[in-house]
């Protein structure tokens, strides 16, 4: 059974023969599954550098992903005179036919990257989306209209090459808890996905949603709107056990040895342990898991340890 059907089963709870895998940013000759996002207009006279589009350029000091150097729309004044980018501009979706051609065996993904809210972080600024979201929801409104719009259209285009999923990065957790209360995240936000996930779906395609943090609120919010992948990379945030509770069955989790204690602080045993109990707990005959591995030194990972989750996954696949 191709890579394709493995994941397709896995994600419809329709009997895999074994857990497929995620690799991220490594190995990816082995992955199940392969993303390609979206490309620059073809005219954007700074294509391929740390500019973008949007109007803020990226800006990385060590391994980690980096960010925004600076936002484009700090003041409100700017929005009427900003340059949003054209979704439709050529360039965007040239390289997805070879892509598609390439890899034609695999379950592949079209990568909105980071979107939502995240993105409009970086337009905005953290601090002051924060204050929007109270003091100048309609501005705030428009922006968001202008992002999701722009996904929108992504998600569109996308559809047009019959992939298998739309993928999203939008992290709204802190370590404790939501950046904000569930009630507003289920007030503004809950909507607007849910129109994008509606439209995933009547493409013929998957919802696969990233999200950091300690999100247990709005769990039951994203399955209820139509998430059909979910990739929590600190499942220990959240307790894979209670996690296989609540959850399991109704939603295929994308997880992997968490990154923030066993994957950087464990030894192999542990490692082996805890994969295992991910199968236990995440896991059912009819599916519903997908692992993750993602190659992660920058936050402390080491090649002992890298190896010893692949073959942790490997052996329990």
């Amino acid at each position: 059974m191709i890579s394709k059907e493995v994941v397709k089963r896995a994600v419809e709870m329709k009997n895999p023969p074994r857990i497929p895998i995620l690799y991220l940013n490594k190995f990816l000759e082995r992955s199940d599954i392969l993303a390609c996002g979206y490309g620059e207009a073809a005219d954007f006279p700074y294509r391929g550098t740390p500019k973008s589009e949007w109007g803020f350029e990226w800006e990385r000091l060590d391994d980690t992903m980096g960010q925004p150097k600076f936002h484009p729309l700090t003041s409100w004044d700017m929005l009427d005179h900003y340059h949003v980018p054209d979704p439709h501009a050529i360039g965007r979706f040239d390289h997805i036919p070879a892509f598609i051609d390439q890899n034609h065996d695999k379950y592949l993904m079209g990568s909105i990257g980071i979107s939502g809210f995240n993105f409009i972080t970086f337009l905005r600024g953290f601090e002051n989306t924060m204050m929007d979201l109270v003091l100048e929801k309609e501005k705030l409104d428009k922006l968001m209209d202008i992002v999701f719009g722009f996904e929108e259209e992504m998600i569109r285009s996308f559809g047009k090459y019959q992939l298998d999923a739309i993928s999203f990065g939008d992290d709204w957790g802190t370590q404790r808890s939501l950046m904000i209360s569930p009630d507003m995240w289920r007030a503004v936000f809950k909507p607007r996905y849910k129109q994008q996930f509606d439209l995933v779906h009547q493409q013929g395609m998957h919802v696969y949603f990233h999200c950091c943090g300690y999100i247990n609120d709005i769990i039951p919010d994203l399955i209820e709107i139509g998430v059909d992948i979910l990739n929590l990379n600190q499942p220990d945030l959240l307790g894979v056990e209670d996690l296989g509770e609540r959850y399991r069955g109704k939603v295929c989790f994308n997880c992997p040895v968490d990154h923030q204690t066993v994957a950087i602080h464990g030894n192999r045993e542990e490692i082996f342990q805890y994969v295992k109990k991910m199968k236990d707990h995440l896991s059912s005959p009819e599916g519903g898991f997908i692992g993750y591995i993602e190659e992660y030194h920058s936050v402390g990972m080491s090649d002992e340890n890298f190896h010893s989750i692949i073959d942790a996954f490997e052996t329990y696949k």
